[in-house]
């Protein structure tokens, strides 16, 4: 999977600032952004101190809150000022995203408390498209970014959102900015940036829908896989992911994870649900390690570590996982992870399959 991020920036800023300049000898103060209740003015300037807050977050690794700095201007700076800060603090969030490691996170609240690159890359383009539509919008302009850069946004940090038909009126949509048929108007939202869990030797890296389709195709999802390639039941997880993103089923928090070894930032396998809880508060759980990191604990240390942190949340009471009888190593994980031989009468509304053992653990 190709490097994604600070090419994106640039070119959403690109865009951005190309319409504006435009317009930067019209009033900006007295006029109101769109559905915003702030000016054409202040909406600008809170584009480039978003950049910079994203930019400062990464580059300085901030861990528990913001880095408590803020972006000023100058007494007396014009429109065409506002939009020189704008390509300035864009581009210091394209470099900042391109010198940054793939598995670096920094603080950002929603909803797991943290970013990585691409996470931070995608609500700094986000910002600069959103707003830029709220000015358009005040000041009479016909606007419309490139299809693409909206897709990445959305596979990226509204994971939750089923896509619609064209990506643009998607976001909008979605952000509270616009109407799609057949869905009900957005009143409230939060950027969904991906889960990550540390474990003692791992980090699971929650895989986002963009990460899915690359895996889906022969991709490597933007990880570094011990051995080149991660194992095949990986794909068929991604590749699932995809399709409940597509019907609009998927929650990120309980979708698919890839397992980070910490000492060289390899993937060695991946795991995760098979989908919501049911009405039971029942969640079927999967794993699979690529076949040269078996044998070390990895997956009892990943599924335990998972199991513990999904069996604290509200709405989930049991999690189950089904192994071949012949296939004793996987058996042997699911013990040493808290999973119990489940009896007959749990099995027959979970296993239909009888050729399979059903194993669960409680909350």
């Amino acid at each position: 999977m190709r490097a994604w991020g600070g090419d994106q920036v640039t070119e959403a800023v690109a865009g951005s600032v190309e319409l504006l300049r435009t317009v930067t000898d019209r009033d900006w103060t007295g006029v109101r952004a769109g559905r915003l209740e702030w000016t054409c003015r202040r909406t600008a300037e809170h584009i480039a101190s978003d950049l910079l807050a994203y930019a400062g977050q990464l580059a300085g690794r901030a861990q528990t809150a913001y880095v408590p700095f803020e972006l000023g201007f100058e007494e007396g700076t014009d429109q065409a000022g506002v939009l020189e800060v704008i390509e300035t603090t864009g581009a210091l969030l394209a470099a900042t995203v391109r010198t940054t490691p793939p598995r670096v996170r920094a603080f950002h609240p929603y909803p797991f408390r943290s970013a990585n690159r691409e996470g931070f890359a995608a609500m700094g383009i986000a910002e600069v498209l959103l707003h830029t539509h709220d000015i358009a919008e005040g000041l009479g302009l016909a606007y419309e970014p490139p299809a693409g850069l909206c897709e990445s946004v959305l596979t990226r940090i509204f994971p939750h959102v089923r896509p619609g038909p064209e990506p643009w009126p998607t976001l909008l949509w979605a952000t509270g900015r616009g109407d799609l048929p057949g869905r009900a108007p957005v009143t409230g939202w939060r950027w969904n940036n991906n889960l990550v869990l540390p474990t003692g030797r791992l980090t699971l890296e929650g895989v986002t829908p963009a990460a899915a389709a690359d895996l889906a195709a022969g991709g490597d999802g933007g990880f570094v896989w011990l051995g080149d390639a991660p194992f095949e039941g990986t794909r068929e997880v991604a590749a699932g992911l995809l399709k409940a993103y597509d019907s609009g089923v998927h929650r990120p928090e309980f979708g698919a994870l890839v397992l980070v070894r910490r000492e060289d930032g390899r993937a060695v396998g991946s795991l995760g649900f098979h989908g919501v809880p049911d009405e039971e508060g029942r969640a079927e759980i999967g794993y699979d390690l690529v076949e040269s990191a078996r044998g070390h604990g990895y997956a009892t240390e990943a599924l335990n570590a998972l199991a513990e942190w999904a069996l604290a949340r509200d709405g989930v009471r049991l999690l189950y996982a089904t192994v071949e009888e012949a296939n004793t190593p996987s058996q042997g994980v699911l013990a040493r992870a808290g999973f119990v031989r489940a009896d007959v009468l749990e099995e027959e509304p979970l296993l239909a399959d009888r050729t399979l053992r059903l194993y669960t653990r409680r909350a």
